[in-house]
């Protein structure tokens, strides 16, 4: 038997290289929902194949049915996981985050 939906949110999770409680934040839901639906206790719904689809770039065919690429392009897994990890700051430190770059882009030259 081929997996399920359930594991396939699983693998992309794991392919993301985040935690549940990272995945679960990015998703705006609790680590527990995601727990859940990692153990096959929770069923995984439309609205969370969209939003996995629409916040890590996967392919909504290959999630809800196995069959394709896991992701619609190939994401830049640093960019993914950077990107996650700033949304799990409070609004100043993304202040903080920004202005770094920006210097960090100036010093570069």
């Amino acid at each position: 038997m081929g997996e399920s939906i359930n594991q396939r949110v699983k693998q992309v999770r794991e392919a993301l290289d985040l935690s549940q409680r990272n995945f679960s934040t990015i998703l705006a839901l609790s680590s527990s929902y995601i727990a859940g639906v990692e153990t096959d206790i929770r069923k995984v719904n439309g609205r969370l194949v969209k939003l996995i689809a629409a916040e890590f770039g996967v392919n909504e065919t290959w999630l809800t049915t196995g069959e394709g690429k896991m992701f619609a392009q190939n994401p830049d897994e640093k960019f993914t996981k950077l990107v996650g990890l700033f949304k799990e700051l409070p609004p100043k430190y993304q202040d903080v985050v920004y202005q770094m770059i920006e210097v960090l882009l100036k010093v570069k030259d």
